[in-house]
C-alpha cells in the first residue's frame, strides 16, 4: 500500500480512533506503441478508475496495413482528448496522480514519440514522476491485475508484432526462451486473411485477420482439406516461424483459385475449411514450442505452483487458448489470460506495469524527463535462447484438447 494514515488519540483508558483514511497509489498509463491510443488510470489494487481507447483499425484496414506517419498523425490528433475523457471517467484531476507510466519500447518509433512527449508534458505540468514501460513486459504482467498469479510463471506472448516465450521471475526479471524468427502470428493472420479476401464479406470488413479466421473456421465441414506443414519440426528449441505457414497459405489459396476459377473480386469456395486448417496449424505450432518451454523450465518452478500465462492480442483467440490450457493441464499447470478487453494493446496494462514496478522498487520513478527516450526495438529480459537450444529437449507432443481434423496425430518424439 502506498500510504496509510490513521489518527489515534489516547483517552484515560483506551484509544479513540478518528476516521482512518487510506491513500492508494494511483497511476496513469499511456500506450501509443502502434495504432491504438490508450490511456487508463488505475490504483494499486487493480481497480480501473478510467480507461479510454481510441482505435485506428478502421482507418488502416482500408490500406491493408499500418501506415506509420498516418498512425502518428492520428495519435497526435486524439491523445489530448483521450486523456481528458479518461480523467473525467475517473472523476479525478491530474494533480491527484502519483505517477505517469508510458510505453517507451518497443514499437513504431513515430507512434511511441507521441505518447512519450505527451507523458512528459503531463509529468512536467503537474510535477509527477515518469515510469518508462517495456510494452511486452506490460503484456506479460497484465493477467496479474485480475487474477492471483504468483511468481514465477511461464508466459507466451502472441500478438500482431511479437511471438515470445519468457519465464517471469518477478516484475523486473524476465528470461527469454523463444522468439519468432520472422513473422508474428497476428501479422500472419492479417496478411493471410487479406490475401483470402475475407474483407469482402461485410461481417469481416473491419475485423482483424485473427478474428475473421477464427469466426470463419466455426463453419468448416472438412478442416483437413488444406495441408499446412509444421514449421521448425526438426529444430529442438522454443523459437517460432509463421512465414512458412503464411507462404504455404498463399500457395493453397492460389491453387484453389486456379481450380475454381475464382474472379479477382471473389473468395475461394471452401474458405471455411481453409480457415479451420490455418487456425489448427498455428495452434499446433504454438503448442509444440510452448510444450518444450514447459519441459525446460520445470526445474525452475521448484515446489511453486506452475502457471502458464497467455497474453497479447492473439490470446483473444478461444481456439488457441483452449489448446494451450489443455497443454498446461498435462504439466499440472494452470493457464491464464487477461480479460479479452485487456489482451490487446491498452493503457490499463501500462498503468499496471508501472504499479508493479513501483511496488518492487520505487527508484523506477524518473524525474529526469529529458533522459527518458524511446526505442523502436528492445530486447525482452535476459536471453536463454542458446541454453534452450543446447538442451535439445525431445518431446512427445501433447495433442489438442479434442480431435482437430486439420491436425495430424503427431506422436513421434522430435
Amino acid at each position: 500500500m502506498f500510504t496509510l494514515t490513521t489518527m489515534a488519540l489516547r483517552t484515560s483508558k483506551n484509544f479513540v480512533f478518528k476516521s482512518a483514511k487510506i491513500r492508494y497509489l494511483s497511476v496513469l498509463g499511456i500506450e501509443t506503441s502502434c495504432d491504438d491510443t490508450g490511456i487508463a488510470l488505475l490504483n494499486e489494487n487493480g481497480e480501473v478508475l478510467g480507461n479510454v481507447l481510441n482505435s485506428q483499425q478502421k482507418f488502416h484496414t482500408r490500406y491493408g496495413g499500418i501506415i506509420p506517419p498516418r498512425a502518428q498523425d492520428l495519435h497526435r490528433a486524439r491523445i489530448a482528448e483521450v486523456f481528458e475523457h479518461c480523467m473525467q471517467e475517473a472523476k479525478m484531476t491530474p494533480d491527484m496522480l502519483d505517477a505517469v507510466g508510458v510505453t517507451t519500447r518497443p514499437g513504431l518509433p513515430l507512434s511511441l514519440l507521441v505518447g512519450a512527449r505527451f507523458a512528459k508534458h503531463i509529468a512536467r505540468k503537474y510535477k509527477k514522476p515518469l515510469v518508462p514501460i517495456h510494452h511486452m513486459e506490460a503484456h506479460a504482467l497484465q493477467a496479474r491485475m485480475e487474477q492471483n498469479i504468483p511468481f514465477p510463471f511461464l508466459c507466451l506472448l502472441i500478438s500482431g508484432g511479437h511471438s515470445q516465450l519468457v519465464f517471469v521471475r518477478s516484475a523486473t526479471q524476465f528470461l527469454l526462451l523463444g522468439e519468432s524468427l520472422d513473422d508474428a502470428p497476428g501479422e500472419a493472420f492479417d496478411k493471410i486473411a487479406r490475401r483470402l479476401r475475407l474483407f469482402l464479406i461485410p461481417k469481416y470488413c473491419y475485423w482483424n485477420g485473427g478474428q475473421a479466421v477464427e469466426d470463419a473456421a466455426k463453419d468448416a465441414k472438412n478442416p483437413a482439406r488444406f495441408e499446412f506443414p509444421l514449421p521448425l519440426a526438426r529444430e529442438r528449441n522454443c523459437n517460432f516461424s509463421f512465414a512458412g505457414i503464411k507462404n504455404n497459405a498463399f500457395r493453397n489459396i492460389r491453387a484453389a483459385e486456379r481450380q475454381e476459377g475464382t474472379p479477382p473480386d471473389g473468395i475461394i469456395y471452401n474458405y471455411h475449411d481453409f480457415c479451420a486448417g490455418l487456425l489448427a496449424a498455428v495452434s499446433r505450432h504454438l503448442m509444440n514450442r510452448t510444450q518444450r518451454a514447459l519441459e525446460f523450465t520445470l526445474p525452475w518452478f521448484g515446489d511453486a505452483p506452475r502457471s502458464l500465462v497467455v497474453s497479447g492480442g492473439v490470446a483473444n483467440n478461444d481456439y488457441i487458448f483452449n489448446d494451450l490450457a489443455h497443454l498446461a493441464e498435462h504439466y499440472n499447470s494452470r493457464a491464464y489470460r487477461p480479460s479479452k478487453k485487456y489482451c490487446s494493446d491498452n493503457g490499463v496494462m501500462i498503468a499496471w506495469n508501472a504499479i508493479e514496478q513501483i511496488k518492487h522498487n520505487r527508484s523506477c520513478m524518473r524525474w529526469d524527463y529529458d533522459a527518458v527516450s524511446i526505442h523502436g526495438k528492445a530486447a525482452l529480459g535476459v536471453s536463454k535462447l542458446d541454453a534452450v537450444t543446447e538442451a535439445a529437449i525431445k518431446c512427445k507432443w501433447v495433442q489438442a484438447s479434442k480431435w482437430r481434423g486439420a491436425q495430424s496425430a503427431l506422436k513421434v518424439t522430435q
